[in-house]
């Protein structure tokens, strides 16, 4: 356990927030937001997770310094696993370099209990917040007589609803049925290892409520339809996302220290100009594919900023990561409206931005939260686990995008001219803008939402209240 924290645990509290996360990007990044608005309420928090993970959380949270916030405590435990590099031929696009790091979470469940036995002597409650995923992690908590457990989707509800329908089809809306009659297969989704790793956790914990990385006013239907089907009326739901600033505030000075030079670049560019395209941080393309996706997104013309980096590997902070190579000539020649970005990407700011007026995505649900709350539409491009529904609800339901290619194409190598024919649909035709008129409308929703007397504003009042009852 680490030193610093140790301290912390011993001393009487009233209601003290344990949250455990599971170790993937995506999901330690919900987490550490989640555990910054609790602490912001006056309740200590209690962010576990292996050492690498902890340090991965605390260095990629946005717009805030995790080590200096009030009542966020970190607890780190020293697990040690492979760390494969990520394989970008690989058949299925999940990142099953992952899977160890994932696997060595599950040495935390004695530490975990220990962690939270310790809290409950000191506490008249501990609320323990896990992912679905460190189920396994947490089952014991529940016979602890002073905790309970939460379980954390960082995945949207109308994903969580599309698995309920898909096994008992109950009555939806028809606004609703739309979207779940055009749901995509599971197939290549994930792998063999995952769903392994998944089936672990699946009716080992008695939750007393779940929490949605979404917001009612993004797929509230889907949350009332969940409601509807809870078999106890005791069961909470809320909606506490976006788990991302919507306000940001730009500095356009070219002297400012701390600036990203993707953002002094988009201070050049016209407004609305420029497409972000980014595949997320678990995603590696091959070869074939980025030389298509150069091509395509140079003939279309449009300004554009690319983050080509190699996926996460289980330990951001070891060993090499692979540098892609692009066509002879390429960075020169596109240099006057392209950018291509070979590191980690301010991804909130570079959305926020004015320059830019679309996102090439993969639709991880954090990606499509993050672009819905800047109002910026979708080239979307789904790889691996709920993204393809996730696209689904982007252009199907909320309709804020476009489908890059079907997913039953999706072992296909997308060719340069259907980027470019995308690119030049989402950033230059009257369908383009329409797509940025609604994610216009929708950012707005959301901002309202978060202030106070907005529906978010409302359910993150209604969670303290449960949890400190």
């Amino acid at each position: 356990m680490a030193a610093t924290t140790t301290n912390h645990v011993e001393q009487q509290r009233d209601v003290v927030v344990v949250v455990v996360p599971l170790p993937a990007q995506g999901h330690l990044h919900a987490a550490i937001e989640l555990s910054h608005r609790i602490s912001s309420a006056n309740i200590p928090v209690y962010y576990v997770s292996t050492a690498a993970h902890v340090r991965q959380a605390q260095s990629r949270a946005v717009g805030w310094d995790p080590l200096k916030t009030t009542n966020l405590n970190f607890i780190d435990f020293p697990v040690t696993f492979e760390v494969p590099p990520p394989n970008p031929d690989a058949s299925i696009k999940f990142p099953s370099q992952l899977v160890p790091a994932f696997n060595s979470s599950l040495q935390l469940r004695e530490p975990v209990t220990d962690l939270v036995n310790k809290l409950a002597s000191t506490s008249r409650r501990v609320v323990v917040v896990h992912d679905f995923l460190t189920s396994w992690v947490v089952q014991d908590v529940p016979k602890i007589p002073n905790a309970e457990c939460y379980c954390l989707h960082t995945a949207s509800a109308y994903v969580m609803f599309t698995y309920t329908w898909e096994a008992a089809r109950p009555p939806v809306p028809p606004e609703a049925e739309v979207v779940l009659k055009q749901l995509p297969s599971q197939d290549g989704c994930s792998s063999p290892e995952i769903i392994e790793f998944a089936m672990k956790q699946i009716n080992v914990i008695q939750d007393a409520g779940y929490i949605y990385s979404t917001s009612r006013v993004i797929d509230g239907i889907y949350l009332d339809l969940t409601e509807k089907m809870s078999i106890s009326k005791d069961f909470k739901n809320w909606a506490l996302g976006p788990f991302n600033p919507v306000n940001l505030e730009f500095d356009k000075k070219e002297t400012a220290i701390d600036r990203h030079y993707s953002l002094v670049w988009l201070d050049k560019q016209p407004a609305s100009s420029v497409i972000f395209v980014s595949f997320g941080s678990t995603t590696s393309l091959s070869e074939d594919e980025i030389r298509e996706l150069a091509i395509g997104l140079e003939v279309s013309q449009q300004r554009f900023i690319w983050v080509l980096r190699d996926a996460d590997k289980g330990d951001i902070f070891s060993g090499e990561v692979r540098k892609y190579q692009l066509p002879e000539g390429y960075e020169k020649r596109v240099s006057e409206r392209g950018l291509v970005i070979r590191d980690w990407a301010p991804q909130l700011e570079i959305l926020g931005h004015p320059s830019t007026g679309g996102f090439m995505s993969h639709c991880g649900w954090n990606s499509c939260m993050e672009s819905i709350s800047m109002g910026v539409p979708i080239a979307a491009w789904p790889m691996h686990s709920d993204q393809p529904r996730n696209a689904l609800l982007i252009t199907a339901g909320l309709k804020i995008g476009i489908l890059v290619r079907e997913w039953e194409r999706r072992k296909e190598v997308v060719p340069a001219e259907t980027v470019e024919k995308v690119v030049r649909t989402l950033m230059a035709s009257p369908e383009g803008e329409e797509m940025k008129r609604k994610a216009t409308a929708l950012k707005e929703a959301v901002k309202l939402a978060v202030m106070e007397g907005g529906v978010t504003h409302k359910e993150m009042e209604s969670f303290v209240a449960h949890i400190t009852r």
